[in-house]
């Protein structure tokens, strides 16, 4: 099972996780007592409740590069194109917009 930190700026929002049945994203419960706390998309807003789906969430899909810059981060990097969670949590450490996902190091952070 491979999980990505997701981050909202430099806050630590919640967590992307492949699970046997699809994908799951979770907000971290600090995260949800900010009072600064935005949802990492419009279509994902704050709750408790994790959003849950047999496929990767389009806003994480969309997240993930296309065209040249993924034929380029491709020949570097020798990975699946069809394998969505690993290019999350390989070419979306720095996005152009506010969201980032890391990958999950196990016992980093208390949710």
């Amino acid at each position: 099972m491979r999980s990505g930190y997701v981050y909202y700026r430099d806050e630590f929002a919640g967590i992307i996780t492949e699970t046997s049945d699809g994908f799951k994203f979770t907000y971290n419960q600090a995260y949800l007592k900010l009072k600064s706390a935005k949802p990492v998309s419009l279509t994902m807003p704050l709750r408790e409740l994790p959003y849950e789906s047999d496929t990767i969430h389009p806003f994480f899909d969309g997240l993930i590069p296309e065209g040249w810059l993924l034929d380029l981060a491709q020949k570097n990097w020798k990975f699946d194109r069809r394998d969505r969670m690993g290019l999350l949590l390989l070419l979306c450490n720095d996005t152009i917009g506010a969201v980032s996902v890391k990958p999950a190091i196990t016992g980093a952070f208390n949710d």
